[in-house]
């Protein structure tokens, strides 16, 4: 699999380091997966989706803080777009991102925009900081009803999503998308919780922790003798 998906994808050695350091193969598992791609989509376009989705993302040239925002990832996501392109994987290309779409009287924001090339559809990708909600499914069904109808040319596949959310359980997932109408995929994204190496010598080992706790019990004990 692994030599068949280099050939496939034209990856570099390095690229192919990175995939297998990464477990891309594993987050490609069909047992981690939480869409309706099977379902919505025809064979072999709904394979092909399936096999594009990973479960969780890996954006680790992003750094993982307590306080980051959605706009926040969004923002790191596209001044790196080559890296965040290579995460979501083969033929995908940047559209542009927090398009405006207007339905009706009102305007309606999604945080990015692709096209895929492999998959010759446009894909609408969502980001959540938090936990995923059932709502979020229905949010994204209508913006994909959306850019089918005002942006897809009639020789583009439908639209597929993507909602990627900080956590997710994946049977609240499932249900959430078994009555969706639009093809879509809910996935977890992880952040680098890299620390630098300048700062790596001034944080405490586990070591000095301990010792600090235990002194300072013994501090205490002293204190009340």
């Amino acid at each position: 699999m692994v030599a068949a998906k280099t050939i496939e994808n034209g990856w570099s050695k390095n690229v192919l380091v990175h995939q297998i350091e990464s477990k891309l193969f594993e987050r490609q598992a069909i047992g981690t997966k939480a869409t309706n791609y099977e379902r919505l989509l025809p064979s072999p376009r709904s394979e092909l989706t399936r096999d594009t989705f990973k479960n969780p993302y890996v954006f680790d040239f992003i750094e993982v803080r307590d306080d980051i925002i959605e706009r926040k990832i969004e923002n790191e996501l596209v001044s790196n777009i080559t890296k965040t392109l290579l995460k979501l994987g083969a033929g995908f290309a940047f559209i542009t991102t927090n398009t405006t779409l207007r339905s009706g009287n009102e305007d309606f924001y999604m945080d990015l925009l692709f096209y895929n090339t492999r998959l010759r559809c446009y894909v609408v990708v969502e980001l959540k900081a938090g936990k995923f909600k059932p709502e979020y499914a229905g949010k994204l069904n209508f913006y994909l009803f959306v850019v089918d109808d005002m942006l897809k040319h009639e020789t583009d596949n439908p639209s597929i999503g993507i909602l990627l959310c900080k956590e997710r359980d994946k049977l609240i997932a499932k249900y959430a998308l078994k009555d969706m109408t639009k093809p879509m995929g809910v996935s977890e994204y992880k952040l680098s919780d890299f620390v630098p190496e300048e700062f790596e010598s001034t944080l405490p080992s586990a070591e000095d922790i301990e010792k600090r706790i235990k002194m300072r019990l013994d501090i205490n004990e002293d204190g009340d003798n």
